[in-house]
């Protein structure tokens, strides 16, 4: 019988006793690493290293006790909020697209639009912007400062609008920062404008009622909406929301309010200007639908040691597509990149040619006037060019350039593109009824210079109508 000699372990006893020494010492310093983190979590949230005033609007006090917001946002100062691939990330928007100088003849858009700025700047812009005059209204700082809350508090929000921009120059220092946002006592988010809440409250909604989640679209829709100023005294800020977002519920809001923004100088057209309803228009898309907020994509969260919060550097989500965008899209920074701008091309290549439309409509029917053809005439292709431009603006004048919802921006511009081409028909029809049978030949508007001197004569003669009434 042959007797086999005991088999050695295959790791030696002394080893074991070494890697069960290793093993716990790891979980230890991961323990304590954890614990260490949460409790810098804790702090970090809850810790006020210096007390804030109900109405603080100085971004840098809030900035003591946080000081990672707010060095993110100190970022939007930064000249580019898009990346330079982007299209119509640089520049005057009125040299580009000549077109517009036509589109908004007599109003005060064709003295200037320039590429927007980040949140650091938008005092200085608003008060360096050739749109701004005497008759100005206090209305329109309305979203640029986080000191109008306290004024809105000290004067009452009815006084406010009905003041003028002037009067509050000396007291609005502050850009879009913390307060516009939060609550100073809990850091909660928070509504500080009432046309928000007025909104709301007219279709039968509680705002104060939102989930933290809608927090984070709501407050960036206190600004990023289409507005107008309600009453030509109280100049009221106010959200044509009663009959719902679409841009068919504010045609007939509209229509059925009489409001206009102005007279176009040369078809004679009264006219809607869309402001920037990003809020309304990305309802219709996708990422509204999944529940994914503004700041989801524009102030993502990152992790910072133990502590997440939300980067308030507000910009393009493609500045930081790792946080921003890959979180939820399992795809490469360049597929996501080919993606996007393959939606902003195809709608940029719609606006351009709504915008080429648009300008011939509004040509026409000038010409049309000065052929002889009546108010009463033009009655009906006067309201045709107003619709077809304000369905234009909806898309032109929003961020994210179709992006936030592509399908519903293509049928929208699409709508545009019918009407503006339906209106030019018929003025035809009315051209030919004056005895002129040949197109018209369009001016030489290609530069912003050339669009602004052929533009100028209707101006004096709208100012000089004015004048004489």
């Amino acid at each position: 019988m042959t007797i086999k000699p005991p088999r050695k372990p295959l790791i030696p006893g002394w080893l074991l006793v070494v890697l069960a020494g290793l093993l716990v010492f790891g979980l230890g310093v991961l323990a304590s690493s954890i614990n260490e983190r949460r409790a810098e979590s804790k702090l970090a949230r809850v810790q006020f290293l210096q007390p804030l005033d109900e109405w603080e609007s100085d971004p840098a006090k809030w900035g003591v006790s946080f000081p990672r917001q707010f060095i993110s946002w100190e970022s939007t100062r930064d000249a580019a909020t898009r990346p330079s691939f982007l299209p119509e990330s640089t520049g005057d928007y009125l040299a580009q697209r000549p077109e517009l100088v036509v589109l908004w003849a007599g109003y005060s858009f064709t003295k200037a639009y320039n590429k927007p700025r980040g949140h650091y700047h938008a005092v200085e812009d608003v008060t360096a912007t050739p749109r701004v005059d005497a008759s100005t209204p206090a209305t329109c700082w309305t979203c640029k400062s986080p000191d109008v809350p306290r004024l809105m508090a000290r004067d009452g929000v009815e006084a406010f609008y009905a003041n003028s921009f002037d009067h509050y120059r000396s007291e609005i220092t502050n850009p879009i920062a913390c307060l516009d946002c939060h609550d100073p006592q809990t850091m909660a988010l928070r509504i500080s404008r009432p046309g928000l809440a007025e909104a709301f409250q007219r279709q039968g909604q509680d705002v104060t009622q939102a989930s933290h989640q809608e927090m984070r679209t709501l407050v960036c829709a206190q600004c990023h909406v289409e507005y107008y100023f309600k009453g030509k005294e109280a100049n009221h800020l106010t959200f044509p929301w009663d009959q719902g977002l679409t841009v068919e519920n504010f045609k007939q809001y509209y229509e059925r309010s009489g409001h206009v923004d102005w007279v176009h100088a040369i078809s004679g057209a009264p006219m809607i200007k869309m402001q920037h309803p990003d809020y309304e228009l990305s309802r219709a898309g996708i990422h509204a639908f999944r529940g994914v907020s503004c700041a989801d994509c524009h102030m993502p969260y990152t992790s910072e040691g133990g502590l997440k919060y939300s980067d308030h550097g507000v910009r393009s989500p493609l500045m930081n597509a790792s946080t921003a965008c890959q979180v939820c899209h399992r795809w490469s920074e360049a597929d996501v990149r080919t993606r996007v701008l393959s939606i902003q091309g195809t709608t940029r290549a719609a606006l351009s040619r709504a915008e080429r439309v648009l300008a011939e409509a509004h040509l026409e029917i000038g010409d049309a006037l000065s052929l002889g053809a009546t108010d009463a005439e033009l009655e009906g292709v006067r309201h045709q060019i107003s619709v077809a431009q304000m369905y234009w603006d909806y898309v032109a004048s929003s961020n994210g350039l179709g992006f936030h919802a592509p399908q519903e921006s293509a049928r929208i511009l699409g709508r545009a593109v019918d009407l503006a081409q339906e209106c030019r028909l018929e003025t035809q029809r009315i051209r030919a009824r004056k005895g002129e049978l040949r197109p018209l030949e369009m001016p030489d508007i290609s530069t912003k210079e050339k669009a602004q001197a052929f533009i100028q004569p209707y101006l004096e003669a709208q100012k000089a109508a004015a004048a004489g009434k």
